[in-house]
């Protein structure tokens, strides 16, 4: 039998809502499986689906930087140690020139990054990273980057929410070259890529659901139509109106539109392609929360 602690308990009351005892409970007999644990607490109708929003561990910030044509995009995090340095004007500048050095760039990976010449400097990032350490007194690390491209048609859109504490980037197809460029549509794709801060969506269709979430999310919704105690036929309906809610709360397209609560992101968009005679869809998102904890 694994041993409850009490952090296991505060993690699990953190990411659920549910309380004290009840996490202790469904920690004892999932025997320490924090997944299990929160299935439990969901079957008995305690907790919430979870959101993969991640728990800030640190500061620093998030920038974005997206080319002109837009085909292009960047999420770049640098963490400091404390949030007064990462409101300070130049660590800002650091973070932000450091996303567009990756657009141009397109460094493979972190090492790669550290040894390119800075976009319009002499020095190294991991030298230019340096000297900013030096500078303002505090570690520093370039934690993850992410850079998005279309191919023909398309277009990248970002959003920078709280200062730098959560990034955005959405990824759109469409048909017409002069989309990317119409005003309709930079409205929309600002609208879809708040919508994802705001949100939490986790995929960009059902078909995007991985097998064993599903199976999981299924298995949930038929152990709670089973405590119903009501017939067989009727518990399949109601596990499978769980599921519908389930693929309305994750997927981005069906989520229901935060600027209108009447509509949903996939009508928003329908309306948007009509008016400007194409066929706008979400190819792709990222959302990233400073210092999450990332799998």
């Amino acid at each position: 039998m694994a041993e409850i602690t009490a952090a296991m308990v505060k993690e699990l009351r953190e990411s659920t809502g549910a309380g004290m005892m009840a996490c202790k409970q469904a920690l004892a007999e999932a025997d320490g499986d924090m997944q299990a644990a929160v299935d439990l607490l969901r079957t008995k109708g305690l907790a919430a689906l979870a959101k993969k929003s991640g728990r800030a561990t640190n500061e620093g910030a998030i920038a974005a930087f997206v080319s002109d044509d837009s085909r292009v995009g960047v999420l770049v995090e640098v963490n400091s140690e404390t949030d007064f340095v990462a409101r300070n004007a130049e660590f800002l500048g650091f973070v932000n020139g450091l996303a567009e050095h990756i657009a141009v760039a397109v460094p493979d990976d972190a090492d790669q990054l550290m040894g390119q010449t800075f976009s319009g400097r002499a020095h190294t990032v991991e030298q230019v990273l340096g000297e900013a350490v030096t500078k303002l007194g505090e570690n520093m690390c370039v934690t993850r980057f992410i850079r998005a491209e279309t191919g023909g048609t398309g277009a990248v859109a970002s959003y920078i929410h709280g200062g730098g504490r959560i990034g955005v980037l959405v990824e759109f197809g469409f048909g017409n070259e002069g989309t990317a460029s119409s005003e309709a549509f930079k409205t929309a794709a600002k609208d879809v890529a708040m919508q994802v801060a705001a949100a939490f969506p986790q995929y960009v269709s059902r078909e995007a659901v991985p097998a064993d979430v599903l199976e999981r999310e299924l298995a949930i919704y038929k152990a709670q139509a089973a405590e119903s105690g009501k017939p067989e036929a009727i518990q399949e309906k109601m596990a499978a109106g769980r599921l519908e809610k389930f693929y309305k709360e994750v997927i981005l397209p069906e989520q229901v539109f935060v600027k209108d609560p009447d509509s949903t992101v996939a009508k928003y968009l329908a309306g948007v392609s009509k008016e400007l005679d194409d066929k706008i869809t979400i190819t792709g998102f990222t959302r990233w929360a400073l210092g999450e904890i990332t799998a």
